[in-house]
């Protein structure tokens, strides 16, 4: 008679991540998770766990892993303040579309729906901010939802999921037997492509005089950027990119005419109401960059190419909507497009490059005088790394200086809290880009604010010796805000000023070396110091106190009404 070997549903557990191919987990112990725990110490040479110093971190450090890596990021952690602490991570990822499983503890099955300790309904305060949330009650249905998460997770527009592991199903014995998941009915995670709407939508360009794509981060989830750049160089079309769609595009590629958005580049946002034929690919038509809809690129015909269905005709109505993803809708449009040359369309963008230049990035990147300024500082550590490092920031005025002035040479090279705008997830998302890319460097750039927010993450980085190269912007402000108080607040600076600690000695704490830069002579030392090795390096630059973001499109208005500062 053959002996059926059973095993505890953590050690199921253990081996479906394995099966899945994680080979990094972020997290933090407690009593709800703690046989997960228990499985996870015989699997160190197949897992490897960072041990973030808040379950927050943890989120946002496997948000950084998944951005960099096209992997699944993974977030272990416990129940009840464990999993809400976790929350803001979760709805960063679904915002900004970044696959993401996260496990949760939760009370044993008995004791569900008594308040006992550390309960707290996971799966009703995660379903509106993930893609699928589960709580698992029963050993037998660990390998199942495991598959199913994991599918769902990185399938179509990736996002996170969520599992409410009851610890009654992690002590239990199953019978493991994994088969990963390839379909759940009802759930289409590529649409197949209409020819039809291909057709139409190569018409509208082949006819354009004036047309103008919009890169979003889709493409990069699609691994499209080949495709994208034969689309553009065949049709001869000027693009611009969203702030996650970043590195899409070579920043020296021809075609790429920049940043787009509330504090993009002049050219773009100009000539996206200027352009007959706007081309969407990939991105959401979110409002940071349309401005007013009521002013929106209403002289165009609108080309919207998206994996999600829901995303076309939700802010801006497409007259040639095109369902499908990247990979496969760019290079069919590519085939139906005709080979053309817009010279003097795509050169008329310069008169608006050099406004810019002579008004806004002259005096920040290329200061004659006075104190440092954020975008000379980000400009300088971008060429001392050949333009082939990770930024990542955090959120505020040195994220859209870093989205301004930071270079880029490869795709996945942008990592950032887009649609959330999480101050704080700059640390935890460097740590996890970091262990996604170790061969990269990765940069992070932070405000005073935004640092002290997720400062106990540099416990982990003195642990496992993770080498991110962290920049501090110090104005001594929360800096966005303070620049909206003085717009249109009438320079009422109600609880901006900020009062910081030592950071030098607090990494010196942590035994990470750093040092603080007052002139600007003694910038680029300090910068080559920091790159010097792959150790981690805190670089504290103490710059205007008073710095704008220029240009800005106040909040609401027309895309073309863009304030350049003095």
């Amino acid at each position: 008679m053959e002996t059926i070997t059973k095993i505890t549903g953590a050690e199921a557990f253990m081996r479906a991540l394995v099966a899945e191919g994680v080979d990094t987990i972020f997290g933090y112990p407690g009593g709800a998770i703690m046989p997960v725990f228990d499985a996870l110490f015989d699997y160190d040479k197949d897992l490897n766990h960072i041990l973030t110093r808040h379950e927050q971190g943890a989120a946002h450090a496997a948000q950084g892993y998944a951005r960099v890596s096209g992997k699944v990021g993974v977030c272990l952690v416990t129940s009840g303040p464990a999993a809400t602490n976790a929350i803001t991570g979760i709805g960063d990822a679904m915002l900004d579309s970044t696959p993401m499983v996260v496990i949760t503890g939760q009370v044993a099955s008995p004791l569900l729906g008594t308040d006992a300790f550390q309960e707290i309904d996971v799966v009703g305060i995660t379903q509106p901010i993930t893609k699928w949330a589960y709580q698992i009650r029963r050993a037998e249905d660990i390998a199942w939802a495991v598959a199913r998460a994991f599918y769902i997770a990185r399938s179509g527009r990736p996002g996170p999921v969520v599992i409410d592991f009851a610890k009654s199903a992690q002590v239990q014995q199953v019978e493991f037997d994994y088969k990963p998941c390839q379909f759940i009915r009802s759930y289409i995670p590529i649409p197949e492509v209409n020819p039809g709407q291909i057709e139409d939508a190569a018409a509208l360009i082949n006819s354009a005089k004036k047309p103008f794509a919009l890169v979003g981060q889709g493409v990069v989830l699609a691994n499209a950027e080949a495709e994208l750049k034969e689309f553009l160089e065949k049709a001869d079309i000027p693009a611009a990119w969203t702030l996650l769609g970043a590195s899409a595009m070579p920043s020296d590629f021809s075609l790429n005419k920049g940043f787009l958005g509330m504090h993009g580049n002049v050219a773009p946002n100009m000539k996206t109401n200027e352009c007959d034929v706007l081309i969407a690919i990939g991105m959401r038509f979110d409002d940071r960059v349309t401005g007013d809809l009521n002013t929106y690129a209403k002289q165009a015909k609108i080309i919207h190419l998206d994996i999600d269905a829901a995303e076309l005709g939700k802010n801006v109505k497409p007259d040639a909507p095109v369902l499908g993803t990247a990979k496969e809708t760019l290079p069919a449009l590519t085939a139906k497009v005709n080979s053309a040359k817009h010279t003097e369309w795509i050169e008329s963008f310069s008169e608006f490059q050099k406004l810019e230049f002579d008004k806004v990035i002259k005096r920040e990147v290329h200061p004659e005088n006075g104190e440092i300024t954020m975008g000379e500082v980000i400009r300088r550590v971008s060429e001392a790394t050949d333009n082939e490092a990770i930024l990542v920031t955090d959120v505020g005025q040195n994220q859209m200086m870093a989205a301004r002035y930071f270079n880029f040479k490869q795709t996945r090279s942008m990592v950032t809290s887009g649609g959330l705008g999480t101050m704080g997830f700059g640390i935890p998302a460097a740590i996890g880009a970091k262990m996604g890319a170790p061969e990269r460097t990765v940069c992070m750039f932070s405000g005073d604010g935004g640092f002290q927010m997720t400062i106990q993450e540099l416990g982990t980085i003195m642990q496992e010796q993770i080498g991110v190269k962290m920049i501090i912007l110090n104005n001594h402000f929360l800096g966005m805000v303070r620049q909206w108080q003085e717009m249109f607040f009438d320079e009422r600076y109600s609880f901006t000023n900020m009062l910081n600690p030592d950071f030098i000695a607090i990494a010196k704490a942590y035994h990470i070396a750093g040092t603080e830069v007052q002139k600007r002579e003694d910038l680029d030392a300090a910068i080559a110091d920091m790159l010097k090795d792959d150790k981690p390096y805190l670089l504290v630059v103490n710059v205007e106190k008073k710095g704008m973001v220029f240009p800005m499109i106040p909040a609401g208005a027309s895309v073309t009404n863009i304030l350049l500062g003095d």
